[in-house]
């Protein structure tokens, strides 16, 4: 058999995923309800993020404000998910471990990079902060986001707490962890990688 039933379950799903998003940014712009959200998050739960992340690069790569959070949980469950079929495909070594500390202890270039990017996304909140009291261009959301997602997420946490900034922003307060969580996952891949 060419497929199999795991991989054509992830077909379609991705299919009825994209198309979902592809409605959905056409209620955002034509109707007063305007949105599918709560579909589209179920959805991409259920192995449709490929489609969606597609549907986001092909149909509507704008950011905004009112899609951001949608945007930040639909690549944390993308990679999550690439992640876990990774896995259930045998990408992995024998005996899963759970050693951070070792992992880390034998990649002190990582060790260096995380430790200079979150300092970078801590001064990066600190900055935004004080442009924001003094009514100063600010740095953008995808900025902040971005520096978060690659690998700044605990700096941005502590930002965001320290200087209490963008506390009120789902985007922020649910989004940097679900960042965490994500980078937690690809660690550990990394970690059991044959």
């Amino acid at each position: 058999m060419l497929i199999d039933s795991l991989g054509l379950y992830l077909v379609i799903v991705n299919i009825l995923g994209f198309i979902l998003f592809a409605v959905n940014t056409w209620m955002y712009s034509n109707t007063k309800s305007r949105q599918i959200d709560v579909v589209l998050t179920i959805i991409s739960l259920l192995g449709a993020a490929p489609g969606i992340v597609i549907g986001i690069l092909l149909i509507d790569r704008k950011a905004r404000k009112d899609n951001m959070m949608s945007r930040v949980f639909v690549f944390c469950v993308f990679i999550i998910q690439v992640v876990v079929f990774m896995m259930l495909k045998g990408i992995h070594k024998e005996k899963l471990s759970f050693a951070f500390w070792e992992f880390f202890s034998q990649h002190k270039l990582l060790v260096v990079y995380l430790a200079v990017i979150n300092i970078v996304t801590f001064i990066a909140f600190g900055i935004d902060k004080l442009k924001a009291v003094s009514h100063k261009y600010r740095i953008k959301i995808i900025t902040l986001l971005g520096l978060a997602f690659a690998g700044g997420s605990a700096g941005g946490l502590l930002g965001m707490y320290i200087f209490r900034h963008k506390t009120n922003k789902d985007y922020f307060t649910t989004g940097i962890p679900l960042i965490i969580l994500m980078q937690v996952v690809v660690v550990f891949f990394l970690m059991n990688l044959k």
